[in-house]
């Protein structure tokens, strides 16, 4: 199963890692410098959850991350699934 929220359609990104040398002016050095930036992937914070959806009375397994489940808490499940085309 991929990594994305099936709600919020969150999925991991790309961005930089920024290595830097050198102690600070603050410390007594003569400053820091980016010496180099490796890629790293940024991922999304995902929860595999089964959730009691009252309306359809069963439970439902669904990958969501944690934004999507504080929408869940503040919309409701079947709301929140229905909006996302899951229900």
């Amino acid at each position: 199963m991929s990594r994305k929220c099936v709600i919020t359609n969150k999925k991991p990104s790309l961005g930089s890692r920024i290595n830097r040398s050198g102690k600070a002016k603050r410390e007594g050095g003569i400053g820091t410098h980016v010496t180099k930036a490796t890629p790293r992937t940024f991922t999304p914070n995902l929860r595999s959850k089964r959730l009691w959806v009252p309306e359809l009375k069963k439970f439902v397994n669904v990958k969501l991350s944690a934004r999507a489940l504080k929408t869940m808490d503040k919309n409701g499940v079947y709301a929140t699934l229905k909006g996302a085309g899951l229900v």
